[in-house]
């Protein structure tokens, strides 16, 4: 357990978190968007699910009354996102999200969802769609449901350190997409953000589900291991603008929709498309974008997200033909190559010693 840091290094820590929040915290009365999370706490409790003090219909800030910087107290932190709120589920203890979901806006993303975390699919390991936990009908709201996953944490966070790192994300990245299309569903939003990982290897002591880089008491820094000496799982989220389509009704058409990445030359089609393509194109944007602009020795991707992103949608491979050549490109890695550090080369070394994998893939239970 990370030992409690000073009340300036904790200001530091949030200072530097504070510009990922949409809104500062408030250190007495709730923001807008939080008044909902609080009207369905007592709810809530009785389907198993515990809010943070914060949320509590008699709640009353650790601050009142008290000298110093309120901004160190836990129950001060909003969400990240409006419609996503952590939560303990009271049967396991886990800390979970809940999603606030519009059926009438997003009318797909609850089936889609569903399929993906309903055996035997769930249970694929080529499935890297995030599980759905329960599904909780908001009382007296026909049209808001909440949706229940697992805690997942950024992709990129913490970085990564070394090309075989990079390769494992990728390679899980890559086949989780191939799983959803040989399934006939397009993602449509398939960028680094939609893309997380499991940190329960990463971060044994866990952090705060709304300020990600402090202890889930909120009482110093979270401290991590890495990649290569805990393995996680990644998973793709976010389903809302995604479809399921059926091979009987011919070839895939549907008007683009503007998701995270922007870029793909089609988006502004007026005219139906076949989404699949644009899947390709995002994953080698994301490629191109957010890993060879900003990782030394991963060059060897540069070919095939290139072709992955090629603006003549025609002319990108499908994805179990990117699947194909990363794998050969996989395959013809060096396992020096794959130690190979992104930053501080001193870690290889430590990681050689310990025997551990040069491709972290995580075990499969």
């Amino acid at each position: 357990m990370a030992s409690p840091a000073p009340q300036s290094r904790i200001l530091q820590l949030l200072e530097e978190t504070e510009a990922r929040q949409r809104d500062r915290p408030s250190t007495t009365n709730l923001l807008q968007h939080e008044i909902f999370w609080r009207d369905q706490q007592v709810w809530l409790q009785e389907k198993g699910y515990m809010l943070r003090p914060r949320y509590h219909p008699n709640w009353i800030p650790a601050s009142q009354g008290k000298a110093g910087p309120a901004r160190i107290h836990e129950d001060t932190v909003c969400p990240l996102f409006p419609q996503v709120m952590d939560a303990k589920r009271s049967s396991t203890g886990d800390i979970v999200m809940l999603k606030k979901v519009s059926k009438e806006r997003h009318p797909y993303e609850i089936g889609i969802h569903k399929y993906f975390s309903t055996e035997p699919v769930a249970s694929h390991p080529r499935n890297h769609c995030v599980p759905l936990l329960d599904v909780l009908e908001v009382p007296g709201d026909t049209d808001i449901v909440l949706l229940v996953m697992p805690l997942l944490r950024a992709c990129d966070d913490p970085m990564f350190q070394t090309i075989g790192e990079i390769v494992e994300f990728l390679r899980q990245t890559l086949e989780g997409v191939q799983f959803m299309h040989q399934a006939h569903v397009a993602h449509r939003d398939c960028n680094s953000l939609n893309i997380m990982m499991d940190p329960t290897n990463l971060y044994p002591d866990l952090f705060h589900p709304q300020v990600p880089n402090m202890s889930y008491e909120y009482t110093g820094q979270a401290r991590h291991l890495t990649r290569t000496a805990a393995p996680v799982k990644y998973y793709l989220i976010d389903f809302g603008i995604s479809r399921k389509f059926d091979p009987a009704d011919g070839p895939p058409r549907e008007l683009p929709i503007r998701g995270g990445d922007k870029s793909a030359p089609e988006i502004d089609s007026e005219e139906p498309i076949d989404p699949f393509p644009t899947d390709v194109y995002y994953l080698g944007n994301m490629i191109r974008m957010d890993i060879l602009d900003v990782a030394h020795g991963a060059e060897f991707l540069r070919p095939l997200a290139e072709d992955m992103a090629q603006d003549d949608p025609s002319k990108r491979p499908n994805m179990d033909e990117v699947v194909e050549r990363f794998e050969k490109l996989r395959r013809s890695l060096w396992w020096w190559r794959l130690r190979a550090r992104l930053k501080h080369i001193f870690r290889t070394m430590g990681h050689i010693l310990r025997a551990e994998k040069a491709i972290p893939a995580p075990c499969l239970s």
